[in-house]
């Protein structure tokens, strides 16, 4: 039986809000959800502390962002087969069959709590910084779960709120991060600071990178900083043209993260040059930098911008982990009760709450126990998000197998590009596998990193949550027979690609 609306009579088909927000709302929603400004604050340095990356780490954002951009083919052809709030739950079950299907969603879902605990730990560290307040765990663990709530109500609420709220949030963070790059080029070809080098355009040369595993080792942080842009497809249901406007603001929002993260990049490192960056790589902006670029008080605008950067990606990683969990319900493949849609919100509520809940009890639980546990745990977000980002890709190739040679631009955008993103995405995971085996490559605070299994933390968080998936599916195979039975693998409709 399909989950009953709150509030209605049962057995009517739960619906979200249709046409609430516009297609801009939606390419809003992918950008926000990539945090720029936190994950440009917490990853660059990173980067550039790679041996042999230095200052090419611009070329790393342009290498990373080709299996993104990849991929997002893939989101826009599946959306438009199959507009479905599950993406990819939905889209690989129909490719490639409801075992699968069940994996692919749960590595999404659990990809989205994993990355709560950091983003929380953030928008509570950088509240407290923002008014000059000592930093305690006690107080960055009330304060995060304060946002959690705050942005859980929001979603709960309903998708205007959350669209109208991202709006606010990301204009703040873009603009703020565009006059820190503007200011920071213009002092380096006015007043040449010490330490600035003006930009070369070697800079973006991916072939001066010293040599191809340098290169890997970059893309797999470059994969962390991209992620997130397949959120506004998760509110396709709630889309105007939803069946084409949330798969091209995916291929877009991608785009414009590579222009911001190319050009705040090069310009922190014309400005100070790279080593004031690789001394503070867990926060390049807030440790001088910032103030440096923006002077007195108004540095304070780089801490809000990861503020609301945060602030925003906890929002939008609420919404698609809510429409999964929804999916799977209306489909059978999880409890009903998450099926449930608020008869007046039309919102998911039981799954937003729900999801909200788990990612109180997750951040407490992984920011009480130590620095080295949080860093890892943003770290196995990658092996998962390569893993349901790699398998979106290939559903898109076997989904529309007997279409793709109908036409060469069938052959290059529905199968060469989704393939290409699926296939580099994959070596990515593969890479990650082999470099976190060694028990030496986790998180390291003093000296000390944290290791279990004899393997890096974030192997055995990231790979440990995708064999719990396996265990969660066959006890599903049980639990709801009814979806197992009744799904199997489809292929295109022919009216799907010669209608675009």
């Amino acid at each position: 039986m399909e989950a009953a609306t709150v509030g209605t009579p049962t057995g009517e088909k739960p619906q979200l809000k249709s046409n609430a927000i516009t297609f801009v709302s939606n390419l809003v929603i992918g950008v926000a959800s990539t945090a720029p400004g936190f994950s440009l604050a917490a990853t660059v340095g990173w980067i550039i502390l790679i041996p042999g990356i230095g200052i090419h780490a611009p070329a790393v954002m342009l290498v990373s962002f080709i299996p993104m951009f990849c991929v997002a083919y893939a989101y826009r052809w599946m959306n438009k087969a199959d507009t479905d709030a599950g993406t990819t739950f939905s889209w690989v079950t129909k490719a490639m069959g409801p075992h699968l299907g069940w994996i692919a969603g749960w590595g999404l879902l659990v990809a989205d709590l994993v990355v709560m605990a950091t983003q929380s730990q953030i928008a509570g560290a950088y509240s407290l910084d923002l008014f000059g307040i000592t930093k305690t765990t006690v107080l960055i663990t009330l304060i995060g779960v304060a946002w959690i709530i705050v942005m859980t109500a929001i979603c709960y609420i309903g998708i205007e709120l959350s669209a109208r709220t991202q709006q606010g949030l990301l204009l703040a963070e873009i603009v703020t991060l565009v006059a820190f790059a503007v200011v920071a080029f213009i002092k380096v070809y006015t007043d040449s600071p010490v330490g600035s080098i003006h930009v070369a355009a070697d800079w973006f040369n991916p072939f001066a990178v010293s040599s191809p595993s340098a290169m890997l080792d970059g893309v797999l942080l470059g994969v962390f900083l991209y992620w997130g842009w397949d959120s506004g497809v998760s509110v396709n249901e709630e889309t105007v043209d939803g069946a084409n406007a949330p798969g091209k603001a995916a291929v877009l929002s991608t785009v414009l993260l590579l222009l911001i993260y190319t050009m705040v990049t090069a310009a922190a490192q014309s400005f100070s040059g790279t080593k004031p960056l690789t001394d503070n790589p867990d926060d390049i902006f807030t440790t001088g930098l910032g103030h440096a670029v923006l002077g007195n008080g108004w540095d304070k605008l780089l801490i809000i911008a990861v503020l609301t950067s945060s602030a925003a990606a906890t929002q939008t990683t609420i919404l698609p982990a809510a429409r999964t969990a929804l999916s799977m319900a209306r489909k059978k493949a999880a409890p009903a009760f998450l099926g449930e849609i608020h008869h007046k919100h039309k919102t998911p509520g039981h799954a937003t709450w729900i999801f909200g809940v788990i990612s109180i009890i997750w951040f407490v639980g992984v920011n009480q126990t130590s620095q080295n546990v949080l860093g890892d745990s943003l770290t196995a977000c990658g092996f998962l998000v390569c893993f349901y980002y790699a398998f979106t890709g290939y559903a898109c190739v076997i989904f529309f197998r007997r279409e793709l040679f109908k036409s060469a631009k069938n052959v290059f955008f529905v199968g060469l590009l989704p393939l290409v993103g699926a296939v580099a995405l994959t070596g990515v995971f593969v890479k990650a596998v082999s470099f976190y085996s060694d028990p030496n490559n986790g998180a390291c605070v003093n000296d000390k990193c944290a290791s279990a299994f004899g393997m890096g933390l974030p192997l055995v968080i990231g790979i440990g949550a995708l064999l719990l998936g396996v265990v969660g599916m066959l006890y599903a195979n049980f639990a709801h027979r009814a979806f197992f039975k009744e799904n199997r693998p489809e292929v295109a409709d022919p009216g799907v690609l010669a209608a675009d």
